[in-house]
């Protein structure tokens, strides 16, 4: 068997992993880099996918793939629907992840090939020659993996997959660090929200860490939520919860604002104005904070699993406290203040008034219109806990002219 050329690189390459490739910000920069350096020592690669298993609510982590002749780095985020299909069943994947294979060798050419997979005719099909899918195993016992395809040829030689071999230890170690600091990231956005999980990861971390701003504040509730849930059970109240929560979330974030709060059947956002919102221009952030409550009421109305579910979304204008407020030992980073609780009581008023949606004449002064140009006044109403009254307006249109 005629053994292919191979340049011996004057440090292993896990020297370089650890001296140089851990520099890099992300695993996508390192699987690139980490197929130029294998190439420029001669391993005749075709494809290289570097595959991430992460905590994450919505997909199972992410993969890094390159193609000979693509000068880009692909990235996939399978669904967690994805650990269910056939697909996965018939992968080199399931027997890694789910069997513990050790490693996979496959010829996929010559009298040798062995193509038992389907992915593996794939590859054969495209001119590929050899296959290897190795696991990565982290401190914590997760195991991730690497699966390289040889181009055309006699494949991978057995200097090549030593120098590979050789890698995964190192490799693992930096990838765990990779892997981490995203884990940490999505927990914090999934939890906390994008800007309040940015201001933890940014330090932001000890009761009192915090500062006045200036926001929209949404406050919405849902109606009946004790007689629902006596009426249809429990797991079936949280599910009609659940779509309630998804479809006001949605709109807020569509519209740039952050979810900061799920208190009961109830949920608190703000739109922030200035340096923590994308937007300087309070018109623009009130508008958007308009738009997105006019998106939640067309859902609502629309959506054959919610009608009849009724709700609440009251808008206000003022300064809170942003940070981190609670107890030594369980810190909740979030917004408080005088304008947090009148746009809650705000959305008291719907129900007494039988409207989806009430703005308060601060939200209504920011956004730049009332009476002719856009607003009707409901009146002015004491408001629980609140010296003195308040003025109160609905929008002439309550709803968005789609369900975009």
């Amino acid at each position: 068997m005629n053994v292919q050329p191979i340049h011996v690189p004057e440090e292993p390459l896990s020297q370089w992993m650890l001296n140089e490739a851990w520099r890099l910000p992300d695993a996508q920069s390192l699987t690139k880099a980490l197929v130029e350096r294998l190439l420029s020592l001669g391993v005749p690669l075709y494809r290289v996918r570097i595959t991430l298993r992460l905590l994450h609510p919505q997909i199972t982590g992410f993969s890094f793939t390159w193609v000979k002749g693509d000068d880009e780095i692909t990235v996939y985020n399978p669904p967690h629907e994805m650990l269910h299909s056939e697909t996965y069943r018939d992968s080199p994947y399931w027997a890694i992840f789910e069997e513990g294979a050790g490693a996979i060798r496959r010829r996929l050419s010559g009298p040798d090939a062995q193509l038992d997979y389907p992915l593996l005719s794939e590859l054969a099909d495209e001119g590929a020659s050899d296959y290897v899918a190795l696991p990565i195993e982290f401190m914590d016992g997760s195991i991730h993996a690497i699966t390289l395809a040889a181009d055309k040829g006699p494949g991978f030689s057995t200097e090549h997959l030593a120098m590979i071999y050789e890698l995964l230890p190192a490799m693992g170690r930096v990838l765990e660090i990779y892997a981490l600091r995203c884990t940490s990231q999505i927990l914090l956005e999934t939890y906390l929200g994008k800007r309040t999980g940015s201001q933890v990861l940014q330090g932001r971390i000890k009761r009192g860490d915090g500062e006045q701003i200036e926001a929209i504040i949404w406050f919405c509730d849902l109606r009946g939520s004790t007689q629902m849930a006596d009426q249809m059970g429990l797991e079936a109240f949280i599910e009609k919860l659940n779509q309630f929560f998804e479809i006001m979330a949605q709109s807020v974030l569509e519209q740039d604002g952050e979810v900061l709060r799920y208190i009961g059947d109830a949920m608190l956002a703000i739109f922030p104005i200035g340096k923590h919102g994308c937007e300087a221009v309070p018109a623009k952030v009130a508008a958007n904070a308009l738009m997105a409550a006019r998106c939640a009421i067309s859902r609502m109305q629309s959506e054959p699993e919610c009608k009849g579910m009724e709700f609440g979304i009251g808008l206000h204008f003022g300064t809170v406290m942003y940070g981190n407020i609670g107890s030594p030992s369980r810190l909740e980073f979030t917004a408080i203040g005088a304008a947090a609780n009148e746009a809650a009581r705000i959305q008291d008023l719907t129900k007494s008034l039988g409207v989806p949606l009430l703005a308060s004449h601060q939200f209504v002064e920011k956004h730049g219109g009332q009476g002719e140009d856009g607003w009707r006044f409901n009146g002015s109403f004491p408001l629980r806990g609140v010296s003195g009254e308040r003025r109160v307006y609905t929008p002439h249109q309550q709803q968005c002219d789609s369900n975009n």
